[in-house]
């Protein structure tokens, strides 16, 4: 089965819906909330920041049946 690609997509909860290859962060989503301290995060133009920061919403919202 061929997924699509996520190119430009910034909102977690669509790309789970609608089917694009997402590589599971889990872990380390887990060990940056766990830790209790202060990240900078410093990537480059279109690296995933955005995405990131709607999985986190999407993770502390509790929405488990999308995450």
């Amino acid at each position: 089965m061929i997924r699509k690609l996520p190119i430009g997509l910034q909102d977690f909860e669509g790309l789970i819906k609608d089917g694009f290859l997402y590589i599971d962060k889990t872990e380390y989503i887990y060990n940056l909330v766990s830790k209790g301290k202060v990240y900078f995060l410093s990537r480059p133009r279109r690296f995933g920041k955005s995405l990131l920061l709607s999985t986190l919403k999407a993770f502390f919202e509790g929405k488990k049946g999308v995450v």
